[in-house]
């Protein structure tokens, strides 16, 4: 089998792993999209579903049942690599799962995507259509968003200074998601990237307009570092916005909410609030005052809780 460029460090990932760059790498060296290595195993008899597949292939899951080991062994033949190379790299940390890494970091308790988004189902959709998993292996430490409101009331835009933390090894992006006002175009949206990271895939979905970018890191973390960058979405191809809102799958970190308005569009009132979950009823922590000359608002949410927070706003 003929290697590509990408796969340069595949016998040397082969001889000290971690698994799933081992594995990473040799799907990348043969090109094989995870659809069609679901589908070569299935004609071997083995089922093993794409999210399994993504999963494995991130250090998300790593592979315990024995129909997985099976599996592992019918990719090292697939992928044409010497017969126990994968599964041998299985051996050497106990216990898998989500939970270990360097230096004992733990994985934080998440909350699903349909607990903190209407549009939950189709952001998983697009998520599993890039190949990766729902846990990207980051988790906030901390988070500046701005976002900003134009003069015919839509949301033209926002911007976010992150830091994150990977509570795994061989993270190298981060799945950022944008979900515009009713009527947003959502193929007109732009992303932006800024300090640290570029531009990956970017998929969207009309209906519901929601936009989920892949941003790219300059390096591939460990498990316990963490990472600093920056990024954008420009928008304003909705209707009158009238609310911001973030959700937040783990627990921990700081977030600051900046809303500024235009001039010729100002709210008559701003105030801050939080929910457990999508469905659930809004708690009102009390009114943002309007900054006269730079007319913004603004939270401080020094230790953040799963569930959603933001800021609402009237025109009349």
């Amino acid at each position: 089998m003929e290697y590509t460029e990408a796969a340069g460090d595949l016998a040397q990932l082969l001889r000290t792993g971690p698994f799933h760059l081992a594995l990473r790498a040799a799907l990348a060296a043969r090109g094989l999209p995870l659809q069609r290595v679901r589908h070569h195993l299935a004609h071997r008899g083995i089922k093993v579903g794409v999210t399994s597949l993504c999963y494995w292939q991130q250090g998300a899951r790593r592979p315990r049942r024995p129909e997985s080991l099976k599996a592992v062994r019918a990719l090292e033949e697939l992928l044409g690599l010497p017969g126990e190379s994968l599964i041998r790299l299985l051996d050497d940390v106990p216990g898998g799962g989500t939970g270990g890494g360097r230096g004992g970091v733990k994985r934080p308790t998440a909350r699903a995507y349909r607990s903190l988004m209407e549009t939950a189902g189709a952001v998983e959709r697009l998520i599993e259509g890039l190949g990766l998993p729902q846990d990207g292996g980051l988790h906030t430490v901390g988070h500046h968003e701005r976002v900003w409101i134009g003069a015919q009331r839509e949301l033209v835009g926002r911007d976010s200074s992150h830091v994150v933390r990977a509570h795994r090894d061989g993270v190298d992006r981060y799945v950022a998601i944008h979900r515009g006002d009713p009527g947003c175009v959502p193929e007109r949206v732009v992303v932006r990237a800024g300090d640290n990271c570029r531009t990956g895939r970017v998929r969207w979905h009309r209906e519901t307009g929601v936009v989920v970018a892949e941003l790219l890191f300059d390096t591939r973390l460990r498990a316990g570092d963490t990472y600093v960058f920056g990024y954008g979405f420009e928008d304003g191809t909705g209707g009158e916005s009238l609310e911001y809102v973030r959700g937040f799958n783990f627990a921990g970190g700081q977030y600051v909410l900046q809303v500024g308005f235009h001039e010729k569009a100002l709210p008559v009132r701003c105030r801050r609030f939080t929910q457990t979950s999508a469905s659930a009823p809004r708690g009102t922590r009390g009114d943002l005052t309007l900054s006269g000359r730079h007319r913004t608002v603004h939270f401080v949410e020094q230790g953040v809780r799963p569930g959603r927070l933001g800021i609402g706003w009237d025109w009349e």
